[in-house]
């Protein structure tokens, strides 16, 4: 994974923005969620991104062993 940087966050923002209460939106992610401020470059960006998804979400954090591993075996 790689920090959001440059453009990448406003287009990011732009998206959610068009998006916030009229479409749904999927997210998926091997970082925990107080993990995703980080990846953003400029805070104040990562505030208002974050205070968008994450209040109205509906997650699905999925824990256990890897399904790789289970299958492999």
């Amino acid at each position: 994974l790689q920090p959001i940087t440059g453009d990448k966050q406003l287009i990011l923002m732009d998206i959610i923005e068009d998006r916030n209460h009229h479409k749904t939106t999927i997210f998926c992610s091997q970082l925990p969620v107080k993990a995703w401020h980080d990846l953003f470059s400029e805070k104040t960006i990562a505030d208002a991104f974050l205070d968008r998804i994450i209040h109205s979400a509906i997650r699905f954090e999925l824990e256990g062993e890897s399904l790789r591993k289970i299958i492999k075996k």
